[in-house]
């Protein structure tokens, strides 16, 4: 929900910038610089070069090597998340927007790399393309081959499908009343988040 949302507020809030979906921000950035319209390219550069480190990171830290000097290090970066959101919402619409999607676009990409699987399901965060696939895939196999396992699959995605959706209508609503406000709705969905998954690895050990 959280993706959809800072999807859909970038885009109307902060110059048509996609914070996550890296492809929208390929395609613009092609269909910007074959209209030589090189400044507006470069604000969807800025964006896939953070989100590129942001995987860097995560993947740092998936490693297990930031846990010799962070305990609970998926913790930590959620409650980075919230924070930088919160913060985030205090910035002006009057300021280059870069400086607001770049961070976005990072964050986005942390979560992405530490939270790929529901149990032994992998989906993307941050986009709904793939899960779509697999929503469809898994709903054949469940009909067709009667598989328990593809319609548990199949719910799965597409209750993916329908949060991500759900976020991005929320987030255009929200940003049309709110304004860069609107992000802390997205601040407290991913704090409410953290809390829930601090209680879920308390119940599992």
């Amino acid at each position: 929900m959280t993706n959809g949302f800072m999807d859909a507020h970038t885009y109307y809030v902060r110059g048509g910038v996609f914070a996550n979906v890296q492809t929208g921000n390929v395609i613009f950035f092609a269909i910007d610089m074959s209209e030589r319209k090189v400044a507006a390219a470069l604000a969807h550069v800025w964006p896939i070069l953070a989100f590129m480190v942001g995987v860097a990171v995560a993947a740092h830290i998936k490693s297990g090597r930031t846990e010799r000097w962070v305990s609970h290090p998926l913790r930590w970066a959620m409650a980075v998340q919230v924070v930088a959101l919160v913060v985030i919402g205090f910035v002006p619409v009057t300021v280059a927007h870069q400086y607001v999607t770049v961070p976005i676009a990072f964050l986005a990409a942390l979560q992405m790399g530490l939270f790929r699987n529901i149990g032994d399901l992998a989906y993307l965060p941050v986009a709904t393309t793939g899960n779509l696939m697999r929503f469809v895939e898994s709903a054949f196999d469940g009909l067709a081959e009667r598989s328990a396992a593809a319609r548990h699959a199949c719910g799965v995605y597409g209750t993916l499908i329908v949060g991500f959706t759900g976020g991005a209508l929320i987030g255009a609503f929200a940003s049309r009343a709110w304004s860069a406000h609107a992000i802390w709705l997205a601040a407290g969905l991913l704090a409410v988040t953290l809390v829930l998954f601090i209680v879920d690895e308390r119940y599992v050990r």
